[in-house]
């Protein structure tokens, strides 16, 4: 059996892990740079570039997901 932290897998961890750090890059050095300045985040506010932000990881998370349930075929 899979050895649990705080209820989720080793595995489910690093996956999170990895979607919030690909996703911050993806969105800080491709998408931030390009957006207008009303979807940029500004540091230490809640904006909309935080939502977009969150989506990006969010997006990140779900390629992750889709990509090990392939992986099962």
């Amino acid at each position: 059996m899979a050895e649990k932290y705080l209820g989720m897998t080793r595995r489910r961890w690093l996956e999170y892990l990895a979607a919030t750090v690909l996703g911050n890059l993806i969105y800080f050095y491709s998408l931030g740079p390009f957006l207008p300045p009303s979807l940029q985040h500004t540091s230490h506010y809640l904006d909309m570039g935080s939502l977009v932000d969150f989506l990006t990881c969010v997006a990140v998370y779900l390629l992750i997901r889709l990509g090990g349930s392939l992986g099962a075929f």
